[in-house]
């Protein structure tokens, strides 16, 4: 069984933290971007581009991981840098094992990275700059009940530690 943590930063060299406005529901451990509007929101190009910056618990007001942001909440912020390690979010039904690189699902969670192959040989295969990290610990997530992972949350068992390349 996995270590579970109380937090989303577990291993930080520099502590870039920004506070915005939640343009919608954020969840602690979420990947998150900046919107035009300047309010962050979950990020959502599924295997997009992705700044490494995650939504963090709101230890200012006394809250834990598995306290949402609400929309208009002031969200903290952390741009992660390569070598720091996330306790990130996975997504509903997936299966990741150590070594594994991971990219955004679109709806702030990440998923297994699916690389490009060129042909057969497989050192032809390309792994495109919307890595995010590699995972840390292998996980297997079930898909989850509760429209949301809501039950998941108090069990820290939708979280993945992730070093962020």
């Amino acid at each position: 069984m996995a270590t579970t943590y109380n937090t989303i930063k577990l291993k930080k060299y520099q502590d870039i933290i920004e506070e915005y406005a939640a343009a919608s529901v954020i969840v602690p451990g979420n990947l998150i971007e900046l919107s035009s509007s300047g309010t962050v929101q979950n990020h959502s190009t599924e295997g997009g581009n992705a700044l490494p910056m995650f939504a963090l618990e709101d230890e200012l007001q006394g809250k834990g991981i598995e306290d949402a942001y609400a929309a208009a909440d002031r969200v903290q912020c952390w741009v992660a840098q390569p070598g720091e390690i996330v306790y990130a979010r996975l997504a509903d039904g997936e299966s990741v094992a150590i070594g594994d690189f991971v990219e955004s699902n679109g709806d702030g969670t990440v998923k297994k990275h699916t690389a490009t192959t060129l042909s057969s040989d497989p050192s032809e295969t390309i792994y495109t700059k919307n890595i995010v990290g590699v995972v840390l610990e292998a996980r297997e997530l079930d898909s989850l009940s509760g429209g949301g992972g809501e039950s998941s949350l108090a069990e820290n068992s939708q979280y993945i530690k992730v070093r962020i390349v």
